[in-house]
């Protein structure tokens, strides 16, 4: 299978489609109802295009997720059924069938949808069975960031890079090709792509000498840092005039439009939940705390929210009464009641929470919030620990659907928990949400270790 060398044609040829489905689209249904429709195509088309330069629609990598897809579908036609709305509004166009209009934007968006996921899909499946679309790629520098690296290659064909192997002045074994002196002769006889670079093994003068290198031959140059930091910080470049500074991208939740999308669809969502799902069901989860356990109904404790206040959080009562609710549950745990067992397995015993979502205290989906004395102990063991407390807590999070949730047992399981924590901060959106939502229910029909 020869290398093919037209990764290059599938960005341009994506946009000529989108435009073509597009022009097709509007000429079926608004060509009976638009005078002006030559110019409608125009201003759509360079509408389309503006828009995708912003919200970056074609920068679709084959590293990117299908989520970080999905949530470019959506903002670019969401926008874009905006300016079309505007273009008869600006014009004072008549439309005689609104409904047609409607039928334009959906079918944009459903037609575009299936073409950018066939798209992605394919190009997936090419390279895995067909071995195409693959790009060489050698490591510098022999770490274990860039060990990671390249089990990343290994175990994911679908991303469609060979791995060709390490290079380093401080290792030398079965897994390295050589010394840094030895890259460029290899680079040039194996056609290779990409270069990643770990940072400590290079001196100043040998990552210069690879940089220009790169730039002369045209090959991609990329650089690994070699951080134990409990996540992957998000930078960005910024030029004060030719002068380059990184800095850290500030989290999608730092952004005020966001923050009100998110709370609008936490009380949206809340609100639903309690009207037609916890009208009903807490008078009959409440008859059955009552035979069984004499008590109230609801249990609430003090947790730490956002910015470490503290708020009540809402519980169904699932153990007999005791003194000990600083201490975490455990498997067996004799506190709990019969019914209440039932209630912490299906993850019942949460739905209250609801009303703390309602009332803002806490979100759908967040970090869940943890008890004082976990909180007290693991900010001063765990680096980063504190930055899960700038949101709000959630009824659900990312580290529950993961599976670490329940009864603590290592420092390991919260240090994993933080970790999922933290990477939902830095990548949230409204489409991880709901991702974790779905996910959440089909853990509470398929039950999960530690729900208990």
């Amino acid at each position: 299978m020869t290398k093919g060398r037209y990764s290059k044609y599938i960005r341009p040829i994506s946009i000529i489609i989108d435009c073509v489905l597009l022009v097709v689209l509007a000429n079926f249904f608004l060509k009976k109802f638009a005078i002006q429709l030559p110019y409608f195509m125009i201003y759509q088309l360079v509408s389309w295009c503006v828009l995708a330069y912003f919200t970056k629609f074609y920068e679709v990598y084959r590293f990117t997720k299908p989520v970080e897809i999905m949530g470019m579908l959506f903002k670019q036609l969401f926008l874009f059924s905006l300016f079309v709305i505007t273009f008869f509004s600006i014009t004072r166009e008549i439309i005689f069938s609104f409904r047609l209009l409607l039928y334009f934007i959906g079918l944009s968006f459903i037609c575009i949808t299936i073409f950018k996921g066939l798209l992605f899909y394919y190009l997936k499946k090419y390279r895995i069975v067909l071995g195409g679309n693959y790009r060489n790629v050698i490591i510098v520098g022999y770490t274990d960031s860039s060990k990671n690296l390249q089990q990343l290659f290994q175990n994911r064909p679908d991303y469609g890079y060979r791995f060709k192997g390490f290079f380093s002045d401080k290792i030398s074994n079965e897994n390295t090709r050589g010394n840094v002196s030895n890259i460029q002769d290899f680079v040039l006889d194996n056609k290779i792509d990409d270069i990643y670079c770990a940072l400590e093994e290079l001196s100043s003068d040998q990552l210069k000498e690879l940089v220009e290198f790169a730039d002369y031959y045209k090959k991609t140059i990329k650089f690994i840092p070699e951080s134990n930091e409990i996540y992957a910080k998000n930078l960005k470049i910024d030029y004060y005039e030719f002068f380059p500074i990184l800095s850290l991208k500030r989290t999608p939740l730092n952004e005020p439009l966001l923050k009100f999308i998110k709370r609008l669809f936490d009380i949206s969502f809340s609100l639903f939940i309690i009207i037609f799902l916890l009208s009903w069901l807490i008078p009959i989860i409440a008859i059955l705390i009552k035979l069984e356990s004499k008590g109230p109904v609801f249990f609430k404790q003090g947790r730490p929210g956002l910015d470490e206040k503290e708020f009540f959080c809402y519980k169904f009562r699932s153990m007999e009464i005791n003194d000990k609710t600083e201490e975490s549950v455990i498997k067996n745990d004799p506190r709990i009641t019969k019914i209440g067992a039932l209630l912490r397995r299906t993850s019942f015993d949460e739905m209250p929470q609801f009303f703390n979502v309602f009332l803002g205290d806490m979100s759908i989906v967040g970090p869940r919030p943890h008890l004082w004395s976990h909180n007290n102990e693991y900010q001063t063991k765990i680096r980063k620990y504190n930055l899960r407390l700038h949101i709000k807590p959630g009824i659900t999070g990312l580290a529950q659907v993961k599976g670490f949730r329940g009864e603590i047992e290592t420092d390991d399981e919260m240090v994993n928990r933080i970790k999922y924590d933290l990477f939902y901060i830095e990548n949230w959106s409204l489409l991880l949400d709901v991702k974790i939502i779905v996910l959440t229910v089909i853990n509470v029909f398929k039950g999960q270790e530690k729900a208990y």
